[in-house]
């Protein structure tokens, strides 16, 4: 068998194949006789039927298993004679069979990255303390007050900082209407009734709350804010909005007392005490894993800035579309028109472009040193954790497995384990220095 492999960029390569006459017709033969003593044919016993006629019978399915099994075979010793890593054989092509029964095709391979690891043992990473600090756990306590505060009218005063506003308003842009100026609706920011804001900078609009102290119940103000540059919402950014506003009613919140009697509202039979202990410990398991991410984070910025490599552009294509997706739902779930989605179309895609090229290359590196360590999720680790989903989900296991195995997606699975097994070895094997300054994401 002639095999040659010619290396493209981007992890491509093409492969010929030329299979001599002798190797064929020895393929066939083996591949008729298994169908000769197995073929039931009208007239003769099984196995009895001749060659020939087991030949005309089956011709169609022969020459299918023949071209199967001759097109697997020059893969493997493609893979053995050049070392190969491929990830995609592509479709064979110009597959012809000579005068003589010599059989020649060709493809276009995608194949892993060449990678060449650091050192991924010992990778210096920073954390915060595992303790939860203090003012985490008031914060959690004072946000539960907010949301069983209880709130009534200021009737004495003007609006300060700190009060919730009931208002009316309308919005213009260079005195158009907010909806006319940008030729489509603004939804919220065109105007609202009976709307409650917190009067905080850092709610609703910039620089409105400070802008409505003062206001008293009646009053109506036209409140300009200015939005910045890179606003969300495509043709306001930059833009100054003026908000006719009038402020409805006045209130303060009244928060409870952190006493028993407001714990057996959150939780009937319990006591401030057991609620405090339940917050922390709930806490504290949100910042393991978010220590844990913010260790992982630093690691793979260690590996991927020390790794350059080609991607398979297809992959890369693929991984772009699903990025660009992904990033589309979560505009339309925060409430992007189509509109908005279409002018930040090449924005969406140059993010998203630069995400696959970032996940693709982490993918690749973490299963090289899967690779190096020898690391393997066995079929029962891969079976159990396939039982845990199905339970969490409430489907039944087993129903649960054959639907994944149906649907392909087994291997990937695997494969998301493996790269979760690699990044533990690696937090396992990392070197770990506190510091009380580092900031922890959501």
């Amino acid at each position: 068998m002639n095999i040659v492999v010619e290396k493209l960029p981007n992890c491509a390569a093409t492969l010929r194949v030329e299979i001599p006459a002798d190797t064929v017709a020895k393929e066939r033969d083996s591949i008729v006789r298994t169908y000769s003593s197995n073929a039931r044919v009208p007239g003769f016993r099984p196995g009895k039927a001749p060659k020939a006629v087991v030949e005309k019978r089956y011709a169609k399915e022969i020459q299918s298993e023949l071209v199967e099994n001759l097109v697997d075979s020059a893969f493997r010793d493609a893979i053995r004679q050049e070392d190969l890593r491929v990830l995609d054989f592509g479709t064979v092509k110009d597959l012809t069979f000579g005068p003589d029964n010599a059989c020649s095709f060709n493809t276009t391979l995608t194949l892993a990255p060449e990678i060449t690891l650091p050192e991924y043992k010992g990778i210096a990473v920073t954390a915060p303390p595992a303790a939860v600090p203090d003012e985490d756990l008031a914060a959690q306590l004072e946000s539960l007050r907010e949301r069983f505060a209880d709130f009534t009218p200021i009737e004495d005063r003007a609006a300060d900082l700190g009060d919730y506003a009931v208002i009316d308003y309308t919005s213009t842009v260079n005195g158009q209407p907010t909806d006319e100026f940008l030729g489509k609706s603004a939804g919220y920011l065109s105007g609202r009734e009976g709307f409650w804001v917190r009067l905080e900078d850092k709610f609703f609009l910039p620089g409105f709350a400070t802008q409505a102290v003062g206001m008293n119940v009646g009053d109506t103000r036209e409140i300009p804010v200015a939005l910045p540059e890179d606003y969300p919402v495509a043709g306001l950014a930059g833009q100054t909005l003026v908000l006719a506003t009038t402020l409805k009613e006045l209130k303060t919140s009244v928060l409870p007392e952190l006493n028993d009697e407001f714990a057996s509202r959150l939780a009937p039979g319990k006591t401030m005490e057991e609620i405090t202990t339940m917050i922390r410990e709930n806490l504290a398991y949100e910042r393991e894993r978010k220590i844990s991410d913010h260790k992982v984070n630093q690691i793979v910025e260690y590996l991927t800035s020390r790794v350059e490599c080609d991607l398979p552009e297809n992959l890369v294509t693929e991984e772009t579309q699903s990025q660009a997706d992904s990033m589309v739902e979560r505009g339309v779930r925060a409430g992007m028109s189509e509109e908005e989605i279409t002018e930040q179309q090449n924005e969406i895609f140059a993010v998203a472009g630069q995400q696959a090229v970032n996940n693709l290359r982490t993918n690749f590196i973490l299963r090289e040193i899967a690779s190096a360590e020898k690391l393997v999720v066995e079929d029962k680790e891969l079976i159990s954790h396939l039982i845990q989903v199905a339970s969490s989900r409430k489907v039944e296991p087993k129903k649960f497995i054959k639907d994944m195995q149906r649907a392909g997606r087994i291997e990937g699975v695997r494969q998301s384990m493996l790269i979760g097994k690699t990044l533990d070895f690696l937090l396992e094997h990392a070197t770990v220095t506190e510091d009380s300054t580092a900031e922890l994401t959501a």
